[in-house]
């Protein structure tokens, strides 16, 4: 663990001035405020304070005591998008004690009772993001300084990713100051999309990376004259951004992969503990998919049937089957190598803290109690099964509405114990979103139904 005194040193060092205090909101919106860097000590000991009921899901009033942000010395990031300037994750407290809403401190809970049973969950992530402009009457463009970004199979296209390489070259020198050895950026699968990589690390580390690169692609993308946006689909005609989630559980005292077991008779590399676990995420992934596609806009990206296919590029790439499978990109959990799964279904727009919280438990429930997964599905491409075919194999669907993903979580004791006291205020106030997005007539509806009848 980092030392305040190495952190003063190494702050004095960078030419640090001021100091972003960070926590997230329901939403995994970063929150923050700016403290000289004369004051470091206060936000250590006391925290910088904040009314909780200024912010969504905290689980305050107006009549509340203060939340105090407290921040995590190991987390110190310098901000590589101007001078001066550090960011550290805090966690929040309320009468000296942890903030059970807050996001951060609730996944910390789950690790810290995952570590007492000797288990670490490492996770890496796909931040598939778009880079895009609004026009003056509020409708959006992709970005596309060079207007070359429109081919129907945009991915990996060399002139495509050229287009953007000042703002994937910041992003990438950035991660790398920072330390997290960015080892990979493409051109994603719909025009104006965008993917860079970086390598794995322990569960927090990851959510605070992943939550500070969110900040970052703001910052940066304001220099080209763009906007970043994480939303799930923001064109109905393009593929959505996925944050899909790398992962496995290594042990706490050796740090030995879990997962992995070259003698796999399935011939995946996978452990029977892995197999355990992919049985709890499969077992609660109707109610885990509300934690994970958190948003309305989330489902147009989660779609069966013809939605597939409904994409300029001839694929959506997401699936909605709760299956597992080989190296295969049309299953929910793809086996990417021995002993590594990934879960396709994750939203771009997913709260990391409460998200890492959830799969994790569901995974060690399954664990917990030998949950098989039945046998993997292999050598089939999803996609062109068909939704009969689908029903005639048993295989189930994702939830096609948050809606419907919130009945799902409120009938799953085990992922709302995730969420701890959380669960409550995000059924609410997902509740309330899907009911204000329920309300609104699109110009969809008036362009088909206004003279139809």
């Amino acid at each position: 663990m980092a030392d305040r005194e190495q952190i003063r040193q190494q702050m004095s060092e960078d030419g640090v001035e001021y100091i972003l205090a960070q926590f997230v909101d329901i939403n995994g919106s970063p929150k923050v405020k700016m403290v000289p860097v004369a004051h470091f000590d206060d936000i250590i000991d006391e925290g910088a304070g904040f009314a909780g009921a200024a912010v969504w899901g905290m689980g305050q009033g107006p009549h509340s005591h203060d939340m105090l942000g407290r921040i995590d010395l190991d987390s110190y990031s310098v901000c590589p998008w101007t001078e001066g300037v550090a960011r550290f994750a805090s966690d929040l407290y309320v009468d000296d004690e942890p903030h059970p809403y807050d996001p951060r401190v609730n996944l910390k809970r789950v690790l810290d009772d995952a570590r007492a049973e000797g288990y670490v969950f490492n996770t890496g992530i796909e931040p598939e993001h778009f880079l895009v402009t609004r026009d003056s009457d509020g409708k959006i463009q992709i970005f596309d300084p060079d207007n070359i970004d429109t081919l129907d199979k945009p991915c990996y296209d060399f002139k495509g990713i050229a287009n953007v390489q000042g703002y994937l070259r910041d992003l990438m020198d950035g991660m790398a100051m920072l330390g997290w050895d960015p080892y990979q950026s493409d051109h994603e699968d719909a025009n104006g999309q965008y993917e860079l990589n970086f390598v794995y690390s322990d569960a927090l580390t990851t959510a605070d990376r992943y939550t500070f690169f969110k900040m970052m692609t703001s910052q940066f993308a304001k220099k080209y004259g763009a906007i970043a946006t994480h939303m799930a689909k923001p064109f109905s005609d393009r593929t959505g951004s996925g944050g899909h989630v790398h992962y496995h559980v290594a042990d706490a005292n050796t740090g030995e992969d879990l997962f992995l077991d070259e003698g796999d008779d399935q011939g995946l590399g996978l452990s029977e503990f892995a197999y355990h676990f992919i049985g709890g995420i499969l077992a609660h992934a109707p109610a885990l998919c509300a934690v994970t596609s958190p948003t309305v806009n989330c489902y147009k990206r989660l779609q069966v049937g013809a939605g597939l296919t409904s994409a300029r590029s001839g694929f959506t790439w997401t699936p909605a089957f709760i299956t597992y499978g080989d190296n295969n990109r049309t299953q929910m959990i793809r086996t990417a190598g021995p002993g590594h799964l990934e879960d396709r279904t994750v939203s771009a727009a997913n709260n990391p803290y409460l998200a890492f919280a959830a799969y994790l438990t569901a995974g060690l429930d399954g664990v917990r109690n030998r949950l098989d997964p039945g046998k993997a599905n292999l050598g089939n491409n999803m996609y062109e099964l068909g939704l009969e075919e689908i029903q005639r194999r048993g295989i189930r669907l994702l939830p096609q509405s948050l809606s419907e993903a919130l009945q799902e979580l409120k009938k799953d004791p085990v992922i709302q114990g995730a969420l701890g006291v959380i669960a409550d205020e995000f059924i609410k106030l997902k509740e309330a979103e899907y009911g204000e997005y329920h309300k609104q007539v699109t110009e969809w509806e008036v362009d088909r139904y206004l003279t139809m009848f």
